[in-house]
């Protein structure tokens, strides 16, 4: 399968499915046009179009949806495109620019200086 991509509509149809799993969709219709207030025809486009590029897999009978594709993938290449488009693909220059307006706490400080003896090690370990 290869790199894909949602747009905003489409999230909120994959996050209905990464947090039940599986869904009916008409389900999902109801589900959509109570928090969102789209028609069952424009949420049932948007499950066929999921469906046309591999995010969903559809079960018969009762058209039955499940997630084809993990949160953790979209996050990845959504986060990647956006450093590609904003960072010249730098993670550093992203960190650098995001952190220079932010007020850290002890607490997000800590949390950032595990996340980088995990990936020293990690690299250490590698060589």
């Amino acid at each position: 399968m290869g790199e894909i991509r949602l747009h905003e509509g489409e999230l909120n149809v994959m996050e209905l499915l990464w947090s039940n799993k599986a869904l009916a969709a008409r389900d999902i219709a109801k589900i959509i046009k109570e928090y969102i207030g789209w028609e069952k025809n424009t949420t049932y486009t948007v499950i066929k179009r999921l469906i046309d590029k591999g995010a969903i897999i559809r079960e018969d009978p009762g058209f039955i949806c499940r997630a084809n594709i993990s949160k953790k993938k979209i996050q990845n290449t959504e986060t990647q495109v956006l450093l590609n488009q904003l960072y010249n693909g730098s993670v550093s220059n992203f960190i650098s620019v995001y952190l220079a307006d932010q007020k850290l706490s002890g607490k997000d400080i800590e949390e950032l200086r595990k996340i980088i003896a995990d990936q020293t090690s990690s690299l250490i370990e590698a060589q």
